[in-house]
């Protein structure tokens, strides 16, 4: 559009210019035509009717014969009086002066001087440059805007595929596009990402048969450690020290069955399994709290003591207890459970506590192997929260650092 601007008034002004000469040499060829002289004398008549602002006849030796001279103009007259040539030429800014030698019928010569104003040709420029301005400013933002539009509606599709599809790689590992041999980039598009869900589908069976099959390897030796130090436990007659160490051995050995509980429970539950069982939120919310020795004191707070979550129960407890655990573990004094009085589709669940805060990346602490704050563990509470939540369609986040530190678990609603 500026291109095109620049070259209308380019090609515009070049046509005002003609057309200024052309009005000048029309006036001075009407007056040159109505100019007379008897035969034998040199004396011109000019009819007064012709002579117009700015129309001046000058006889050959320059004497002036007719017209009014303008006074800014004189000096231009004066040299262009006796001239024998036509001239052209501009004074000032504002005029422009055309000089033409002429001879009568009677054998007269003279020169009829015209000029011409030419404020009005350029405020015709000037508004046909606004003009310009205006509607190429319009036209561009109509093209952007409608350039924007079809973009939009071009890959709208494209982006429904694409969420669409992280939704299944995430919720819904079976479910496929399945829109046939690829016929348009739309197709082929739904293909690919069918071929990506199979990939991801593969790998994520991979991963639970590994799964599975470690926690059975483990489960074993683990029961056979905790067995024995709970037999061992029960003689009278161990020292305080070997106590404490068999005390601490069967805690452990009974946080590592319940680890391996939940990444069995999760390598073996069916995607429509869990969708299809429900829990109690107030039962689980009362498990979790009975399930966590401390002497921080919890505090519950339950709206909706009747809402029905869309997971099994033990699902559930998993999702919620190694947050809440984690709570109690750095507070102060104070670990505080809330669930909002409105909700949407899901269900939000909020652990508070009045600790130090979280100073480490807020999604490092979610991956395995992370701990911090001194104390035991081997770092799988959250992340094993995080990922029994998002099996089951929720998700655990930090959603606040600190004054307090909140953590939210976010679990489907029945």
């Amino acid at each position: 559009m500026v291109v095109l601007t620049v070259v209308v008034q380019l090609i515009l002004a070049a046509q005002t210019s003609r057309d200024v000469d052309r009005v000048l040499e029309d006036r001075a060829d009407a007056v040159a035509g109505s100019t007379t002289s008897e035969p034998g004398q040199g004396a011109l008549s000019v009819p007064q009717a012709d002579l117009d602002r700015g129309v001046v006849v000058y006889a050959a030796d320059g004497t002036l014969v007719a017209g009014i001279v303008p006074k800014e103009l004189a000096d231009t007259y004066a040299v262009l009086s006796a001239t024998t040539t036509t001239q052209l030429r501009n004074v000032g800014d504002d005029r422009r002066v055309l000089a033409l030698p002429f001879a009568t019928a009677g054998g007269a010569r003279g020169v009829v001087i015209v000029d011409e104003l030419l404020q009005p040709y350029e405020d015709a420029e000037f508004y046909a440059l606004l003009v310009s301005l205006i509607t190429g400013a319009f036209a561009t933002g109509a093209a952007a805007a409608l350039a924007a539009w079809v973009t939009k509606r071009a890959l709208q599709p494209v982006a429904v595929l694409a969420s669409t599809a992280a939704d299944w790689s995430e919720h819904d590992l079976t479910r496929r596009f399945a829109l046939g041999p690829p016929r348009n980039e739309l197709t082929a598009l739904a293909g690919t990402l069918d071929t990506l869900l199979d990939k991801v589908s593969a790998a994520i069976r991979s991963e639970q048969r590994l799964t599975s099959e470690l926690a059975h390897e483990l489960r074993t030796p683990l029961t056979t450690i905790q067995g024995t130090a709970d037999l061992a436990l029960m003689g009278d007659d161990l020292p305080t020290s070997a106590r404490e160490d068999l005390e601490q051995i069967s805690v452990a050995a009974h946080r590592m069955t319940g680890t391996i509980a939940t990444l069995l429970e999760l390598a073996r539950s069916d995607r429509n399994v869990a969708e299809s069982a429900v829990s109690s939120l107030a039962g689980v919310v009362n498990e979790t709290v009975q399930a966590t020795p401390t002497p921080t004191a919890i505090t519950v707070d339950v709206d909706l003591p009747d809402l029905r979550l869309g997971l099994p129960h033990a699902l559930a407890v998993r999702a919620l207890a190694p947050v809440v655990a984690n709570a109690v573990r750095f507070a102060t004094s104070s670990v505080r459970i809330v669930v909002p009085s409105s909700m949407t589709a899901g269900v939000e669940l909020t652990v508070e506590d009045d600790g130090p805060g979280v100073q480490a990346d807020p999604e490092r602490i979610f991956e395995a192997g992370t701990t911090s704050g001194g104390g035991s563990g081997a770092g799988l509470g959250l992340a094993l929260a995080r990922r029994v939540a998002r099996s089951c369609g929720g998700n655990v986040e930090l959603t606040r650092r600190e004054g307090p530190t909140r953590f939210t678990v976010r679990l489907p609603r029945a």
